[in-house]
């Protein structure tokens, strides 16, 4: 095949030199009806269901989108660099198979020389491809290449240069640009997470640009409640920094947090966030507290004195919440940065964190008895630990009138991952009592595509209760349209003057039939 000829069949470019040879060319198809039952009368209300959800506005209230990518609306780079070297769910699997980081451009601590290449990169990422098969990162990346790229053959070791011409192509256009694959992508709202120091820059200049995009702030002080840490004394002298104010007792760290929760609020921010190993929340004494502040400003806390402050401080944050309304996430049970050899030579966040046994009933037990009952408060709640959905997730959030659920979170947001969750939590918590879905990425291609894989998982779930006569059709379509859009906006406060007005609903009486 020449080089004319491959391109005008699958709509690229041939990087210069490379054939490619026939036998590697298979059509990448997206079946319509991905990831619905194989029995036809749920499949077909499925269907149907979906149809009516599918063009619903994203609401994206918990990522990790860098908001520079939207302030500076810059081209993005290769697609190497765009999907590959960011993206842990990415490079952990192939690092799990013998892959070096390395040979992928994952950057060093050290400064040491690494894979610069991004042909030589994808390349070893698309010879083994077939490691993602059947887990989400490989649906995503297939919806990715499929239809925001419009890829039309598999990504395998053959493909692989004629694939990334193709992307590259795509990148260098304008309609590639962040800003109008947002548009493209009809988010009504995006939340990023920021560190509780950050000046937010980047969201000012998107408010001034006159884009009329939402783009909004999220506030995370994770760091400034770890102690123990080496790098707390900065942070708390970023504090003082961001605030121009001296802090020098624990009463005027609370306040210069305040102020901060207030300047996110400003800049359009409906919530907090919050990263902890186990859930422990207790009120400390007055004296206690201040003692333990004390030894942190002076260098010396213990790690008993991190668990006890990090501890006292869910129980502040919650406080703040009931008087400035945002509302508080709490994301449990990561133990960060297991691989210890990956983490000294590449830094945290590298694919090495890994779940571990979670306990809410009692650790939360002082937070819910003094402000769970307080309607003013939003406190969502995420897990890791699949076991304590029915056990203990579900009663606290059929129970206590500020608890929601979080969705599915990070290794288990998959097709399977959110059907269980629907089926453990629902008969006791129902659906209102959870805050519908978060793509929870940095990888902002993916976001559709996620969106996606939540509104058939969903749908497929609700065709099987009134396929068993648990809800009607009717019901369905509502529960449908709240799981898809209106639980994630109202849960988070991101509802906007008008809201949205949906097109005139498809019908889809009988569909079952």
């Amino acid at each position: 095949m020449n080089k004319s000829a491959g391109a005008a069949r699958a709509g690229g470019f041939l990087s210069p030199g490379r054939t490619l040879k026939r036998g590697n060319f298979q059509p990448l198809v997206l079946h319509q009806d991905r990831f619905f039952d194989a029995d036809p009368s749920i499949r077909n209300l499925a269907r149907a269901l979906y149809d009516e959800t599918r063009e619903l506005p994203l609401v994206c209230p918990h990522g990790h989108v860098d908001p520079a990518l939207l302030s500076e609306n810059s081209p993005f780079p290769e697609p190497a660099t765009l999907l590959i070297v960011p993206d842990h769910y990415i490079f952990r699997m192939l690092y799990s198979h013998g892959v070096p980081m390395e040979s992928l451009g994952i950057p060093t601590r050290d400064g040491t020389p690494v894979e610069s290449d991004p042909r030589a990169i994808w390349q070893r990422f698309a010879d083994n491809y077939h490691l993602f098969r059947g887990t989400p990162t490989g649906v995503w990346l297939d919806h990715e290449l499929h239809d925001l790229f419009e890829v039309r053959v598999k990504l395998n070791g053959g493909s692989a240069q004629f694939v990334y011409d193709q992307i590259a192509e795509r990148l260098a256009s304008a309609e590639f640009r962040p800003r109008a694959l947002f548009d493209r992508f009809n988010i009504e709202v995006l939340a990023t997470t920021d560190k509780a120091t950050d000046t937010l820059q980047h969201h000012r200049a998107i408010r001034n640009s006159g884009w009329g995009a939402r783009v909004v702030p999220t506030f995370r002080p994770d760091a400034l409640f770890r102690i123990a840490s080496p790098q707390w004394r900065d942070e708390w002298a970023e504090l003082s920094k961001v605030t121009a104010r001296t802090i020098t007792d624990f009463e005027s760290f609370v306040v210069a947090l305040a102020e901060r929760r207030q300047y996110f609020k400003s800049l359009g921010g409906t919530a907090t966030d919050h990263a902890v190993v186990e859930p422990y929340t207790a009120r400390l004494a007055p004296h206690e507290v201040d003692a333990i502040f004390a030894r942190a400003m002076n260098g010396s806390p213990s790690p008993q004195d991190e668990r006890l402050f990090e501890a006292h401080m869910l129980m502040e944050m919650a406080r703040l919440s009931t008087e400035d309304g945002l509302v508080m996430q709490l994301h449990p049970g990561a133990v960060r940065d297991h691989n210890h050899a990956v983490y000294a030579r590449f830094g945290a966040d590298k694919g090495g964190d890994i779940p571990a046994a979670t306990e809410y009933t009692r650790n939360l037990s002082a937070l819910l008895n003094a402000y769970g009952n307080d309607q003013r408060l939003t406190l969502v709640l995420f897990t890791l630990d699949e076991t304590t959905y029915a056990r203990e997730l579900a009663p606290l959030a059929g129970h206590y009138p500020a608890v929601r659920l979080g969705p599915p979170w990070w290794f288990n947001d998959s097709v399977e991952g959110m059907t269980r969750f629907r089926q453990q939590v629902t008969e006791t918590a129902g659906i209102h009592n959870t805050a519908g879905f978060n793509d929870d990425t940095r990888a902002f291609c993916s976001i559709p595509a996620r969106h996606d894989l939540s509104r058939r998982v969903d749908a497929n779930w609700l065709g099987g209760l009134v396929a068993r006569h648990i809800i009607d059709l009717d019901d369905a379509r509502s529960m449908a349209r709240s799981l898809a859009y209106e639980l994630a906006r109202d849960t988070y406060r991101l509802a906007t003057v008008g809201g949205y007005t949906p097109a005139v609903q498809t019908n889809v009486a009988g569909a079952g039939r």
